[in-house]
């Protein structure tokens, strides 16, 4: 079982920039990690769980990055969230499965997100509907 701990992750900026997330909270099996600036409302946020549920574990990993701004009104300045980019990831094993099989769908799916996969890169990141047959 992990400790709750510090992860940095790089993003895929033209030079990328690790986001590093610090170790916030466990609750309910489910370990909070947040990249934070200082102000609550801005954090990026990673959670990850694993549960056991009859015969199979279940797992997610879910990431939140928020945009901030500045507003201004009437002279004074806070922080504004004007949106959030949300993605998880779930993962379903039998309790039979080992540890290679466990292995090889992660690294299909880490695989399967690489820039180099039309299929899932347009879709995800230029936003693009599936055609043909």
């Amino acid at each position: 079982m992990p400790a709750l701990q510090s992860i940095s992750i790089l993003d895929r900026a033209a030079t990328p920039v690790a986001h590093v997330f610090q170790p916030r909270d466990v609750s309910g099996g489910v370990g909070l990690v947040v990249n934070s600036t200082g102000v609550s409302v801005g954090e990026e946020r990673l959670t990850v769980s694993m549960r056991k549920a009859a015969s199979k574990f279940r797992g997610k990993l879910s990431l939140a990055i928020p945009v901030v701004v500045n507003e201004t009104i009437n002279g004074v300045t806070r922080p504004s969230v004007v949106r959030t980019a949300y993605a998880n990831i779930e993962v379903t094993f039998d309790e039979t499965s080992s540890t290679q099989e466990r292995t090889n769908i992660i690294g299909m799916l880490a695989d399967a997100l690489n820039p180099s996969k039309p299929l899932v890169h347009k879709c995800f990141v230029e936003l693009e509907g599936v055609y043909g047959a």
